[in-house]
């Protein structure tokens, strides 16, 4: 499983506020700093309110106690993604307002300091400032003005980590519509579960959401940029369809089987953690989400066209000779991904608490990487006891079977190699081989020695009748350049040795995925030397589940936001992309929280008493999954893992609450993240 992209567009102005309490230099002198108007696609920025004779230029102050219209809303704001804002102060001594500069002051802060306060910006001073920021405010409100310019909604909100009472709101709102040409069309708009509390409070001020904002954007860019290729609309029931590499697709909906394409545009948008919008940023494709592109696009389908997705919109036209021949050298110009050397050596089922990150070679990366967090003997941090299958296992039960021979003569097949659909049902006829020879007898006693050991000691933590998840764990995942996530199988809530031992063959069995095979093809993997390991672990019977990366959906240079993305229920669906899931973002510096949506699901997944899963209705649909106390103790585990493994890429971390109780069944690098990084706030 795995962990991105959130609506850029949206996400740019939804997170900008996350960086609110963090230290900047003072902007600007008393007198303040003065540009040419000519020369600011923001607008003028000025000390003065006088004309320069001079330069032939009207300039502005740095602040106005009035916007009186839309060119002076214009003038005090800026644009990021597709929304426009600008912020105001308001002083609650005085009651004054000040709407601010958003080109000129990166940060309430800023304003406050160089034009209000005029004091030396000490620690000392900014502690006693960030008081303001809390419920028992001394001094000042400090709030954005934001004119969302897609759905055409205005909103004012407070930063996500502002401890802002009902009374502060209301001020706010009496001020900014005493001073806004378009204040009756304001909604508050809360950041985070303690605003959302307050504006219960709040019978007589609109509210808009975060999440009502998120679900009705036309336009999400999961990952930016540029690709030729032939359109292919998808229409409805397409899982199982058959993609070629040279392929744009607008998806009903998005497909986690996909095999790799060449762009993506789906009309249901989803979560940026997805499996699908994951494989796309590593395939480095432009995928993105918007409405109605089916019938917007319709006269093109089947046309060789070129796709450019950006921060704000996708466009899509015929293309140009010259611009398929770069297409074609850019594909050939892929690099390769190298698989290290398979040890085939180890056969011992090894428990998780034996195994390193050391042995990801024989025993797969979710395995070996689990075991390292568990060594690491972290507070706070709790993985399900399992134990790994070493890919000796796998290897053996081909070779006596005589399949590692017919695969051999598949690979080598012409007709294999050049017909997706003779792929297709090559790899079914491998798949279903695999599963249907028989085990190693030995092997069988093992296995069946190792889950009665598993599920025994498990059984005072987890309840009688024990159920395993059987998991895939291959030598060719989590590498430089391949993620692998999505491609291979997990069978959950197994319950008896016999059926342990056929999921076993069935995670064995995808390694012949399509989805696998295909993307392996596009990375010129060596398919030969790519192996089967596989995880058992104790089942959790989840409350609530998801992914958290440890990192900030659109901007790279921010190392203290974790995104979260959370469903009730088992978490096998919070990446395969047909709802949208609860996503919030973290600042672990800051300690602050903020929602971007809210869970549409209304059906989770629990376990089967006797083994598998069941859909049932889910109780919290559109309600909050994650309270503030499960956000700060899945932020310190991850905080804890992120220590064990090399600091130099973010990691996508999958979890599991049983209650308040947090474990974690998966850490890898994250593939994802942003294409650009955020404009300076």
């Amino acid at each position: 499983m795995t962990y991105a992209r959130l609506a850029i567009a949206a996400l740019l102005l939804l997170s900008a506020a996350c960086r609110e309490r963090k230290p900047a230099p003072a902007a600007g002198s008393d007198a303040g700093p003065t540009v040419d108007a000519a020369s600011s696609a923001e607008g003028a920025l000025s000390a003065g309110a006088e004309d320069d004779a001079a330069a032939g230029v009207r300039t502005r102050p740095v602040w106005t106690p009035k916007l009186a219209s839309e060119e002076d809303f214009v003038h005090y704001s800026k644009v990021v993604g597709t929304d426009r804002f600008t912020k105001f102060v308001v002083d609650l001594k005085s009651r004054a307002i000040y709407y601010v500069d958003a080109a000129l002051y990166p940060m309430h802060k800023d304003f406050v300091f160089a034009e209000l306060l005029k004091v030396p910006r000490t620690k000392e001073a900014e502690a006693a400032f960030d008081r303001n920021y809390g419920r028992d405010k001394p001094h000042f409100l400090m709030c954005y003005l934001v004119h969302h310019q897609g759905p055409d909604v205005w909103s004012l909100s407070f930063w996500d980590g502002d401890k802002a009472t009902a009374a502060h709101v209301r001020l706010a709102f009496e001020r900014m519509r005493e001073t806004f040409y378009l204040g009756a069309a304001v909604k508050f708009r809360p950041n985070s579960n303690d605003q959302e509390a307050v504006a219960a409070e709040l019978a007589e001020i609109p509210v808009v959401t975060n999440d009502s904002l998120y679900k009705a954007a036309g336009y999400q860019p999961f990952h930016t940029g540029v690709a030729v290729g032939k359109l292919r609309i998808v229409r409805a029931g397409a899982d199982g369809a058959v993609f070629a590499p040279d392929e744009i697709v607008i998806l009903p909906e998005p497909l986690s089987d996909i095999t790799p394409v060449a762009g993506i545009i789906s009309q249901t948008f989803s979560t940026p953690l997805s499996h699908v919008n994951l494989r796309a940023a590593a395939w480095d494709i432009p995928n993105v989400g918007l409405r109605d592109a089916a019938t917007t696009f319709a006269a093109l389908d089947g046309k060789t066209v070129r796709l450019e997705a950006t921060a704000t919109s996708a466009t899509v036209r015929e293309a140009t000779a010259q611009e398929v021949e770069a297409a074609r050298d850019a594909k050939r110009a892929r690099a390769a991904v190298q698989v290290p050397k398979a040890d085939l050596a180890p056969t011992s089922l090894l428990t998780l608490d034996a195994l390193r990150a050391r042995d990801a070679s024989a025993y797969g990366s979710k395995t070996a990487n689990l075991g390292e967090i568990v060594s690491a003997k972290l507070p706070g941090v709790r993985v399900p006891p399992g134990f790994g299958v070493p890919i000796a296992h796998y290897a053996a039960h081909l070779r006596a079977a005589g399949i590692d021979a017919h695969i051999e003569a598949m690979l080598a097949d012409a007709k294999f190699r050049a017909s997706l659909a003779e792929r297709k049902l090559a790899l079914e006829k491998v798949r279903k081989e695999i599963q249907d020879a028989p085990l190693d007898p030995a092997f069988v006693s093992s296995l069946t020695t190792a889950l009665t050991k598993l599920t025994t000691a498990s059984a005072g933590d987890a309840g009688a009748g024990v159920g395993v998840f059987v998991r895939s764990s291959t030598n060719a995942e989590d590498l430089p350049g391949f993620s692998g996530a999505g491609l291979y199988d997990t069978v959950p809530n197994v319950r008896g040795a016999d059926a342990v031992a056929s999921a076993v063959k069935k995670v064995w069995a995808s390694v012949w995925n399509l989805t696998a095979y295909e993307e392996r093809e596009l990375y010129r993997i060596d398919h030969r030397q790519v192996y089967g390991a596989v995880l058992v672990q104790v089942g959790v019977a989840a409350t609530a589940a998801g992914v958290l990366v440890t990192a900030h959906p659109t901007d790279p240079t921010d190392k203290n936001t974790f995104t979260i993305n959370a469903k009730s229920g088992l978490g096998m669906r919070v990446v395969d992309g047909k709802k949208v899931p609860e996503i919030l973002l973290y600042n672990v510096f800051q300690k602050s929280l903020r929602v971007v949506s809210r869970s549409d699901e209304d059906k989770m997944l629990v376990f089967e008493p006797d083994g598998g899963v069941r859909e049932v209705p889910s109780p919290k649909k559109g309600a909050p999954i994650l309270t503030n106390a499960r956000v700060v103790r899945l932020a310190a585990a991850a905080q804890a893992i992120r220590g064990v493994f090399p600091k130099d890429r973010p990691l996508d971390i999958e979890w599991v609450l049983r209650g308040d109780d947090v474990f974690i069944v998966q850490s890898r690098p994250y593939m994802g993240g942003p294409t650009s990084p955020r404009p300076p706030r």
